[in-house]
């Protein structure tokens, strides 16, 4: 599991044959599919890549924290203020664009989509997500969405044991902290942002504590979760083990 701090799991796997249990799925109907995990995990990479093999819509929970992490830095807002905070994010009509492949994160009509992967932005996302009210606001918000996207694929770090317990198939993704720090320095750099890989993997352990840690809505592996170790699978091996599991799963029906 996840160098540094351990999330607070119930079994240390689940296997494959578990899925057996859980009702069927259908894949031409509503259907939500959830997947968690740390930081780095590669979570919104493979729900993104997931969603598009079996048509779904891909929502990426996580970024809508770091665009209220964005909104605090954007706005001078303490985020130890949490009430200033709250009411910023609410006022500030967070939402997606669908239309766009992955779905643009904007905040007032601005895209957000590369504000929210900064450092700046990643230093202080797990306390901003740690906030009781706002996860309040988020949960309702990402609800909402299911409800008018009922074909989902969502990540996050409590999709499946908060925010929709009663999915019928969840994934938890794990890897070694070294490998989730080089994995955000690769996308870091990517996207035309230094970072220094080491301060990245310090980071990265410090988050999984605090996310791990936090009362509200902290990082769990939901019981009848998948666990799927990525650190040495490419994204194009995880996603294809997960859509087999979930094409074994639909063909139960």
């Amino acid at each position: 599991m996840t160098q540094g701090v351990e999330p607070k799991v119930s079994r240390a796997v689940i296997v494959e044959s578990a899925i057996v249990a859980n009702d069927v799925i259908r894949l031409d109907g509503p259907i939500i599919i959830t997947i968690d995990g740390p930081a780095g995990t590669g979570k919104s990479s493979v729900a993104r890549e997931l969603a598009r093999k079996l048509g779904l819509d891909f929502l990426d929970t996580g970024a809508m924290y770091r665009a209220a992490a964005a909104i605090a830095l954007r706005q001078g807002i303490d985020i130890r203020d949490e009430a200033t905070l709250c009411r910023a994010v609410e006022q500030a009509d967070l939402h997606f664009d669908w239309s766009l492949d992955p779905p643009a994160i904007l905040v007032a009509g601005e895209d957000f989509t590369r504000l929210i992967r900064t450092p700046e932005v990643t230093a202080i996302v797990s306390p901003a997500a740690g906030i009781p009210a706002l996860r309040r606001h988020m949960v309702a918000k990402q609800r909402l969405i299911a409800r008018q996207h009922p074909r989902l694929v969502t990540e996050g770090r409590d999709q499946g044991s908060v925010v929709f317990p009663e999915a019928p198939l969840k994934f938890y993704l794990d890897a070694a902290a070294a490998v989730r720090a080089r994995r955000r320095f690769e996308q870091l750099r990517a996207l035309g942002v230094y970072a220094n890989e080491a301060e990245l993997l310090r980071e990265i352990i410090a988050r999984d504590a605090s996310d791990a840690g936090r009362s509200d809505g902290p990082l769990i592996c939901p019981e009848d979760a998948i666990v799927v170790d990525t650190s040495l699978l490419s994204l194009e091996g995880v996603v294809g083990e997960l859509e087999r599991l979930v094409r074994q799963k639909a063909a139960q029906a």
